[in-house]
């Protein structure tokens, strides 16, 4: 997988198959972006990583972008695509899209093609809408965030 210039190595795991190491850095992820960065405290450990299938993005051996994957029945009826985050850092070479892209993909390798809800942070609608994610409910605010549901048939 390469991004221009950028050569990036994708990884997709069952919670119990991540390393010590890998759990670590994932977690200190999700830590600096949605606990300090967004300056939201919130509860980020809420058992649904125990049944995810967890995609870490790496450039060359630092964890660039995170995101899990959850069959249905866990977050939302349908299956979904959760926790997505980009490190800072990053964020300027599209990581982003190439990380929605890759969790689609493989939830559909690894699920079936399906329908796929996800609850966005209202900020990134559009960044959602243009991978085919439509707008299914009113923005509502989760850890005193705005979000807003969205689907992608």
């Amino acid at each position: 997988m390469q991004n221009k210039s950028v050569e990036l190595s994708l990884k997709i795991k069952r919670f119990n198959e991540l390393s010590i190491i890998e759990l670590y850095h994932l977690l200190k992820l999700r830590s600096e972006v949605f606990i300090i960065e967004q300056n939201s405290i919130y509860q980020d450990l809420d058992d649904k990583d125990l049944e995810a299938y967890h995609i870490l993005i790496y450039i060359k051996n630092e964890l660039g972008a995170y995101s899990r994957i959850l069959p249905k029945n866990i977050s939302f009826t349908e299956a979904s695509i959760g926790r997505v985050v980009v490190k800072n850092k990053f964020r300027s070479i599209g990581l982003g899209k190439i990380l929605m892209n890759e969790s689609i993909e493989n939830l559909y390798n690894l699920l079936g093609k399906q329908p796929i809800k996800i609850s966005a942070q209202f900020y990134a609608t559009n960044f959602y809408k243009k991978l085919g994610f439509e707008v299914i409910g009113k923005t509502y605010f989760e850890d005193g965030i705005e979000h807003i549901e969205m689907l992608k048939k």
